[in-house]
């Protein structure tokens, strides 16, 4: 899913104008963005946690030469689905 079709499918929900919707999802993406890059955790109640996590540096092994490689530290970000998104998916 694009950020297009999240825009078409709010447009087709609520009939509010585009432009607005596509404001509203711009400005919200920037906040989260914002905020993984001050390192806060983003909670939505019903949806799930976004977090920053720190990766300590460890030794890797290229798989095609057996080459051992040292993979650098870094942060990455990692989501916790909420108890309602867990059940969704188990119902598959």
């Amino acid at each position: 899913m694009r950020k297009q079709d999240i825009v078409d499918d709010i447009y087709q929900q609520t009939g509010l104008p585009k432009k607005d919707i596509q404001l509203v999802v711009n400005l919200l993406l920037d906040s989260v963005r914002n905020a993984f890059l001050r390192e806060e955790r983003i909670e939505l109640r019903g949806f799930g946690v976004f977090e920053v996590k720190k990766r300590k540096s460890r030794v890797g092994r290229n798989p095609k030469t057996r080459e051992v490689i040292n993979i650098p530290a870094r942060k990455v970000v990692t989501f916790k689905p909420s108890k309602l998104i867990k059940e969704l998916k188990e119902d598959e």
